[in-house]
């Protein structure tokens, strides 16, 4: 049975919570994967990806050219918290996969397939970056996989993944997942 958008990011935001739970103020100027963010940034953009994607969700508009600076706030890991959990109740309303979402008017469960790959990614990169550690739950990646790798052309157009990263016959699901987007696994 397919899980829903709700029931996947509640699993997804499980998993990245201690993530940025475990980040030290010490490490908000430290380097990730992604080349144009620190630390500090990627939480901030995050932030906002979860928080835009319950406007989403309702079908508000949204503007990702304003990011305004989450971690300011000094508790911004409690805040981190909530946010998300805000973001899983707002795909869990009855109907919120039927029709289209967003300035593209792509499919609403799409749509949510993006802030699932998102919250996965990013936490990985965040974990990367601060020495954490982070294993996406299986349901999500044989949701989240797929959903990528079909998204991906597109999004290099967009300039939001890089090349695909050669990665062996072996690769994990996880490992060909970051691939897809452009990372190195290892």
């Amino acid at each position: 049975m397919t899980q829903t958008i709700g029931e996947l990011l509640e699993t997804a935001a499980d998993r990245a919570l201690p993530v940025v739970r475990g980040i030290d103020d010490g490490q908000l100027g430290g380097p990730t994967p992604c080349a144009e963010y620190d630390v500090r940034a990627l939480l901030n953009h995050l932030f906002l990806v979860v928080v835009n994607f319950q406007a989403l969700a309702a079908r508000e508009d949204v503007d990702f050219t304003q990011e305004p600076d989450f971690v300011a706030d000094g508790d911004w890991r409690a805040r981190f918290g909530d946010e998300t959990a805000r973001l899983v109740k707002a795909w869990s309303v009855p109907g919120v996969e039927e029709g289209t979402t967003g300035r593209m008017g792509l499919p609403a469960r799409t749509v949510g397939l993006m802030v699932l790959g998102d919250l996965t990614v990013h936490a990985w990169d965040l974990a990367r970056a601060t020495g954490g550690d982070f294993v996406p739950e299986r349901s999500v990646l044989d949701e989240v996989g797929p959903g990528l790798a079909a998204m991906a052309p597109q999004a290099r157009e967009m300039k939001m993944f890089g090349e695909p990263f050669p990665v062996p016959e072996s690769a994990t699901a996880f490992e060909r997942l970051l691939a897809v987007t452009g990372r190195d696994p290892g």
